[in-house]
């Protein structure tokens, strides 16, 4: 067994792009590698070839490994609903609704199904690289554990702990960790990193000294602020908490951030694009004046609708377009603009229906199985590749005028009658750099931008150099070969 697993002492300390990085390092060597995490709770999800869904992070990594994601890199995936309710998606299926309160006395059951999931990936891998989930410090979670030392234990795998150091102290933050975790699980970390450092590293070194004196882990190395991890597709609503400085002369695009906002990965490649500025816009404050706003996903589209019309942002969106300017809605967005969303069944919270922003003359019926699927085709004259991941059929007399063909044969989508509206189930259609050049011809920008995949695999190629000047690499696979 040859494994290593990255945890962090918190969340956002840089766990994913860690990995990400490590992946492709190892893989630049010539190595058979695998990403995998055992538990991920996200709303950004991607679609796997065998018509699954894992976190989305889990499917960038893949793409660091250089081969395609499976359900087995991400076993079990919580999509939260609500404030204590999540959907459960185990091997790439739902398997239900779980309250918080069932989740911790539920979870021991699926480590027999993690752990098979693991095995699986080890059997074809010449290294598995592993990603924790929040930190091994909540000891209030450590009893049925399955994302972080309960993972580890039972599998035999050797951990290396984060700490982001651009959050402040993190000298406490690993020596803390130390303190407060069981001994037998302290003993399975063999080694520490600090992530995120501005400036000369060489300032740090009597800190590096301080943390390995009073843990008795080795030090690995000093992660600079990598300016690529910026490039990889967002997978953490923490991203959304950060709004970036405005920029003037871009043509801006607005999204709104519901409290279920979901697949907003959808909007990255448009950071690609010079002359776009795109802007999330966080509750409390009015959608700007843009040239164009995007409503992306949700995981409980209902109540994100209500949400939409508490902000006034519903009087926002429809002033936009009395200005004759476009909006475009993906999934949960595509179906908040139509006359009528009906969960008759409490698919996505309780049952009932909500009256649409009717922008679009389509309804939704929240019936069925969920769709997950990987799509091709054309929309705007111009050629996409993307993934469906949604419950619902929408009907209705725009989707006679389909926004995109797809090359199955069917249609998805719709367009208004005036042409300003349009909505689709498709995920990643902004990524290719023709289809996106069309949305933005559509408010008078000249797209420049490449690929989105080309992007995120340069990206990852910058980010594995990072790591390999900034990291022992060498000290861990040294680790990982020799386990516990």
């Amino acid at each position: 067994m040859v494994a290593v697993m990255i945890q962090g002492t918190g969340s956002d300390v840089g766990k994913s792009v860690l990995v990400a990085g490590l992946c492709r390092a190892l893989a630049n060597r010539g190595l058979r590698v695998r990403p995998f995490k055992p538990q991920n709770m996200s709303n950004n999800a991607a679609v796997t070839a065998d018509g699954g869904e894992i976190g989305r992070a889990q499917a960038t990594q893949a793409i660091a490994c250089r081969v395609a994601p499976t359900v087995d890199m991400n076993p079990v995936l919580l999509k939260p609903q609500g404030d204590r309710t999540s959907q459960l998606v185990v091997r790439g299926r739902v398997r239900g609704l779980l309250h918080a309160a069932a989740w911790r006395t539920g979870r021991d059951g699926l480590l027999a199904e993690v752990i098979d999931s693991f095995r699986r990936l080890e059997a074809e891998a010449d290294i598995v690289v592993v990603e924790g989930a929040g930190s091994p410090a909540e000891t209030n979670l450590r009893t049925g554990d399955i994302a972080n030392m309960g993972f580890a234990r039972a599998a035999g795998v050797p951990v290396i702990l984060a700490g982001d150091i651009d959050r402040g102290g993190v000298i406490a933050s690993l020596v803390g960790t130390h303190a407060v975790i069981e001994a037998a699980d302290a003993t399975m970390i063999h080694g520490f990193l600090i992530n995120k450092f501005r400036g000369d590293p060489a300032l740090f070194s009597e800190g590096v000294a301080t943390i390995a004196a009073r843990t008795g882990w080795q030090p690995l190395g000093i992660v600079p602020w990598l300016a690529a991890a910026r490039r990889l597709p967002s997978e953490d609503a923490v991203v959304l908490e950060r709004p970036a400085a405005a920029s003037e002369g871009r043509r801006v695009v607005a999204c709104p951030i519901t409290p279920r906002i979901a697949n907003f990965d959808d909007l990255d490649p448009l950071k690609l694009e010079p002359s776009v500025e795109l802007v999330m816009v966080p509750p409390g404050r009015p959608i700007p004046d843009a040239a164009m706003i995007v409503l992306a996903g949700s995981k409980a589209t209902r109540a994100d609708l209500d949400f939409v019309r508490a902000q006034g942002w519903d009087v926002d969106i429809r002033a936009h377009v009395r200005r004759g300017r476009p909006v475009l809605g993906l999934c949960g967005g595509y179906q908040m603009l139509g006359r009528r969303i009906v969960d008759p069944d409490g698919v996505e919270g309780p049952a009932g229906d909500s009256e649409g922003l009717g922008l679009l003359d389509v309804e939704t019926v929240l019936l069925g199985d969920k769709t997950l699927t990987r799509v091709s085709g054309e929309a705007l004259g111009a050629r996409f590749e993307g993934y469906e991941i949604h419950v619902g059929q929408t009907t209705g007399r725009d989707t006679a005028r389909p926004l995109a063909l797809l090359d199955d044969g069917r249609h998805d989508g719709s367009i208004s009658a005036d042409g300003l509206v349009a909505g689709s189930y498709i995920h990643g259609l902004l990524g290719d750099a023709a289809q996106r050049a069309a949305w933005l011809a559509r408010i008078g920008v000249a797209a420049q931008g490449p690929d989105h995949d080309v992007a995120v695999d340069a990206a990852l190629d910058e980010l594995a150099a990072g790591l390999e000047a900034a990291l022992d690499v060498g000290a861990i696979l040294r680790i990982a070969r020799a386990g516990i």
